[in-house]
């Protein structure tokens, strides 16, 4: 299968599929909170900016790592930003001293220059990355810092056999274009679409290995994540959600078995960009 370049084809489906506006759950995609937080760390670790005024964290779900930027920047305007109800709940409890608002990570606007912007496993949900991305810079004060990071693990197993078992079953015609697996382009697309109007371009891919406990633990991972608009699309049909998990389920575990002390490994690959206007 051909990548599509950033990310559109994937978004698009979702889309028409009437998935973008599907509901999230804090507490399963906290599950594995620690895992997810150690991509956030490293993105914010590569920022170098003393005082920002104004940060904002582009679908910052249920905040956790929002409200680090506005620890580590206390004096500054932090505004989270994401269109999920359930997450914007959820992070606005958190409290911390950020705004939250209501916005889609597609069209939503600063009301002045950023000082940083920063997403967060969150821009691979979005398609129409050659157009996104200049609009985000153009968003930044000059000296200002985009930063980003993306999970680039669409051609793993956890996916490629997420895509074998939506074509698998009497719901291949629902599910098959949802189970596209390359939303996100290769670093040299970003870099050639964000080289000419940055100041300073740092592009990078950092392969995590978590080592995960429980039962099929990466059914659970991906069920916070990539395989929500797959079960989503199927809630009017439980008979096929549960045959279809169950298929799904069947071959990850196959692909990703416990290790001998009970532990299961899953190596996950993400993309980060960091750029300077």
């Amino acid at each position: 299968m051909a990548r599509p370049r950033g990310g559109g084809y994937h978004a698009r489906q979702c889309r028409r599929q009437g998935v973008a506006a599907m509901a999230w759950d804090p507490k399963v995609y906290a599950e594995f909170a620690q895992p997810r937080l150690r991509p956030a760390l490293d993105l914010m670790a590569r920022i170098e900016a003393d005082a920002p005024v104004r940060v904002a964290d582009l679908g910052c779900g249920p905040g956790n790592v929002t409200r680090l930027l506005k620890l580590r920047w206390p004096e500054a305007e932090v505004t989270g930003v994401d269109s999920s109800p359930e997450m914007l709940e959820s992070a606005r409890a958190g409290g911390g001293g950020v705004t939250y608002v209501d916005g889609d990570m597609a069209a939503w606007e600063a009301g002045a220059p950023l000082d940083v912007l920063f997403s967060n496993a969150a821009l691979h949900w979005t398609g129409d990355h050659d157009r996104l991305f200049p609009r985000l810079l153009a968003m930044v004060a000059p000296g200002g810092t985009l930063a980003v990071q993306m999970p680039h693990n669409h051609y793993a197993a956890s996916h490629s056999l997420m895509a074998e078992a939506a074509a698998a079953g009497p719901w291949r015609e629902v599910l098959a274009p949802l189970a596209a697996r390359f939303p996100v382009a290769e670093p040299p697309f970003y870099y050639d679409l964000l080289a000419p109007r940055a100041r300073w371009l740092d592009i990078w891919e950092t392969e995590y290995l978590h080592v995960l406990s429980g039962d099929n633990p990466v059914v659970a991972w991906t069920m916070g994540t990539a395989l929500r608009p797959l079960l989503a699309a199927l809630e009017g049909r439980p008979d096929w959600r549960d045959a279809f998990l169950a298929d799904y389920a069947a071959r990850i575990q196959a692909a990703y078995p416990p290790r001998s002390d009970g532990k299961t490994l899953l190596p996950f690959r993400r993309l980060f960009l960091v750029a300077r206007r």
